[in-house]
């Protein structure tokens, strides 16, 4: 294991590099976004009133509200691990199909994820508004942080959505190629012989340029042209 001698050697190592890439610091933040929303809700949502020991939701006796909001923190955690994941290994991705796919998963989960986290803001914090709060022993705090990271964690993923579609734009086909996984032959151009080359510097004089172009024409069609055949003589019997 190669252990870094200085600073500087340490920021140049792949780790940091990698760390330092603004997709994976957005899925970062989105992760710990998410586990703030679902791990606050777990242990604090649910409370009891001062006068009875049956646990409620804490927006609004909902459990709806609290069910969503742990459900979709977790998953949102579990996604942004896989793509982390992902990120790590895509390097080692030959296949520009599979790239391809990689960007185009990677957009359409962070916008729907946008729209999840927009609307568990916008229920969460109506949720909060109609609840009961001086009831409550504990879980304030917790409710307050679960909106406010539902909120961040919108943004974030519009960022991720964003970096995605950029990718998708940046990714174009290169023109006259097909990969060989098709079974085809990858197709290329002729570009015409510029000023520079060996051709168009030989003596227009001597004409070695034209004789070398009409060798190298004449070699490509020759299994097309043939040569005439003399016409055959007949002999006619003297009767």
């Amino acid at each position: 294991m190669h252990v870094p001698e200085s600073l500087q050697d340490l920021a140049d190592s792949e780790a940091v590099q990698f760390l330092k890439r603004p997709k994976v610091m957005g899925r970062i933040c989105a992760g710990i976004f998410s586990l703030v929303v679902f791990s606050s809700l777990l242990t604090d949502g649910f409370q009891n009133k001062t006068n009875s020991s049956q646990l409620h939701c804490i927006f609004n006796h909902n459990p709806v509200a609290c069910n969503f909001a742990v459900g979709a923190g977790l998953l949102a955690f579990l996604s942004c691990l896989g793509f982390l994941l992902l990120d790590a290994h895509e390097d080692r991705i030959a296949s520009s199909r599979f790239k391809t796919a990689f960007q185009l998963l990677d957009f359409i989960v962070a916008a729907l994820w946008v729209g999840v986290w927009s609307v568990g803001f916008c229920f969460l914090a109506n949720q909060w508004q109609h609840s009961q709060r001086p009831n409550l022993q504990l879980g304030s705090g917790s409710a307050k942080a679960a909106i406010a990271f539902s909120f961040f964690s919108t943004f974030v993923w519009l960022f991720q959505a964003c970096v995605a579609f950029q990718e998708l734009r940046e990714d174009v086909p290169v023109p006259y190629k097909r990969s060989l996984d098709e079974g085809t032959v990858v197709l290329t151009t002729l570009s015409p012989p510029s000023a520079g080359s060996p051709t168009s510097n030989t003596n227009s004089s001597t004409g070695i340029g034209i004789s070398s172009s009409l060798t190298y024409t004449s070699s490509v069609l020759s299994p097309y042209l043939s040569t005439p055949k003399a016409p055959r003589l007949a002999m006619m019997p003297d009767n």
